[in-house]
């Protein structure tokens, strides 16, 4: 076996290994919005975009569980790693400084796919929400999960301590998840926050899944790809960087 896949097998055990905690439990959550502000309120609710307002939510919701889990994941066990030092075992591995940036990348790819897959296949069957631009979706999740599993392992490298990795998750990435047209379409705001709301970059993110889903965006495809496209580049090669130069990583 070589140092790549026994990297990449492991980083993907990590996950499997603890199901419950690492794909279960965002779903349930996910799940629990569906329900509570789709099918619970989505009767009283005019529909966005002439959508019924349960299919509407599903693909920020589905954008928000999927990031979170990409970084999450990618940040705890590269600062993992560094805090108990076995890091340095792969770093003396033969085997390219790429090939560690993506193996570790693989471990956040594929717990965000498995949360994915099974929040659309659970939204399927309880809300029947389609899949209009298969393309354009997978290039979308593609940029957005290469965007947030390179930002989990720049911040765990970075990192001195677990709170620094949980807080830019819940204070910077989270709100800006929320504000961003999980819940509605912008298009209703008021300005200045119609116009305020174009600044969020993850706003680009979860229109470009959404238009994926269902074929309607707030602003044009191409847009949403190209800003998600000039973030995700920056924060993989800095990734790279940091694993080629083995700064932060090197004992």
């Amino acid at each position: 076996m070589t140092p790549f896949v026994w990297l990449c097998k492991r980083e993907t055990l990590r996950v499997s290994k603890l199901w419950t905690q690492t794909v279960l439990a965002p779903v349930v959550s996910s799940i629990l919005f569906i329900l509570v502000f789709g099918l619970s309120l989505g009767g009283r609710i005019k529909g966005v975009g002439g959508l019924d307002y349960e299919v509407f939510i599903v693909p920020g919701l589905i954008t928000m569980a999927m990031v979170q889990a990409a970084y999450a994941n990618n940040a705890s066990t590269i600062f993992q790693a560094r805090f108990d030092r076995y890091v340095n075992d792969v770093l003396s591995a033969p085997m390219p400084s790429w090939q560690m940036t993506v193996g570790y990348t693989i471990g956040g790819v594929f717990r965000a796919v498995a949360i994915g897959a099974s929040l659309l296949v659970l939204a399927l069957v309880l809300v029947s929400v389609p899949v209009e631009r298969p393309f354009a979706l997978a290039a979308a999740v593609a940029l957005g999960l290469a965007l947030f599993s390179s930002l989990g392992l720049v911040v765990g490298i970075y990192a001195d301590t677990w709170d620094f990795t949980t807080f830019i998750s819940n204070i910077v990435i989270l709100p800006l998840v929320f504000v961003g047209g999980v819940f509605y379409s912008v298009d209703v705001l008021p300005s200045p926050w119609e116009e305020l709301s174009h600044f969020n970059p993850l706003f680009y993110l979860v229109n470009a899944v959404r238009f994926g889903f269902l074929g309607t965006s707030d602003v044009s495809v191409w847009l949403s790809l190209g800003v998600t496209a000039a973030l995700a580049i920056p924060a993989c090669v800095w990734a790279q960087y940091l694993f080629r130069s083995g700064r932060r990583l090197k004992a």
